[in-house]
């Protein structure tokens, strides 16, 4: 059976990381309930989620009077209030909350944030950090998605080395043992789980999905690809 796609969320703290969660979670016509203590920051949302309001996520009576149980998602976003993104992800847990987004602040945080039973973890200033360091080493890389601990997806440039070869001749599979999810064509176009017999072109792009290891010896190879 499929899962039930989610459709209501509740963003607690709107600082930039739950500012902009929370106005592109609304942008995709989804259901969306700002919470933060600071009434300039619900003054300026207001106008970019479905509901705002100025209390504090950390108070059970506040989450209990809006019913955050109700909610398919609750992103807990106070990363630099360490005290108070714990007892709002506790009293979420409590509460029944079906899904628990919350922001760490360091490895510590993360290990609380996991005992209490947040469902995912996330560090976005290290996450773009991260994609950011790759990116500068490898100017051919554009995109990359943490899968799991073990899986990546990135999407890079077409190098040099691979313009006007067919897929089969490249041959990811054997030398890398990754596969090509998609192509995106310089005008636009997509191919989705391209065959074999796929061209690659000059200002093209692709999207390569495996292991870890494997796709570092792919982006460690970038910039000794395109001097060939």
């Amino acid at each position: 059976m499929a899962k039930k796609k989610n459709s209501q969320f509740a963003i607690i703290g709107l600082g930039q990381f739950g500012t902009a969660l929370a106005k592109r979670l609304y942008e995709m016509d989804k259901d969306v309930l700002a919470i933060d203590i600071d009434e300039e920051k619900i003054n300026q949302i207001s106008s970019y989620v479905t509901h705002s309001i100025e209390g504090d996520g950390g108070d059970e009576d506040v989450l209990k009077k809006i019913g955050i149980n109700n909610f398919d998602v609750v992103a807990v976003c106070m990363g630099n209030k360490m005290q108070s993104s714990i007892l709002a992800t506790l009293i979420c847990k409590q509460m029944g909350v079906k899904y628990i987004i919350a922001k760490a602040q360091n490895e510590k945080h993360k290990s609380v944030l996991e005992k209490i039973g947040a469902d995912l973890i996330v560090f976005p200033e290290v996450d773009m950090g991260k994609k950011i360091a790759s990116r500068l080493v490898n100017p051919n890389l554009t995109d990359i998605i943490e899968l799991t601990d073990k899986y990546n997806m990135i999407e890079i440039l077409t190098p040099a080395v691979w313009v006007n070869k067919s897929l089969t001749e490249i041959n990811l599979r054997k030398d890398y043992a990754v596969s090509v999810m998609l192509i995106k064509r310089s005008d636009g176009d997509v191919t989705v789980t391209p065959g074999g017999d796929s061209i690659l072109f000059s200002g093209d792009s692709v999207v390569i999905c495996g292991k870890n290891e494997d796709i570092d010896k792919i982006t460690s190879n970038f910039v000794d690809v395109n001097k060939k």
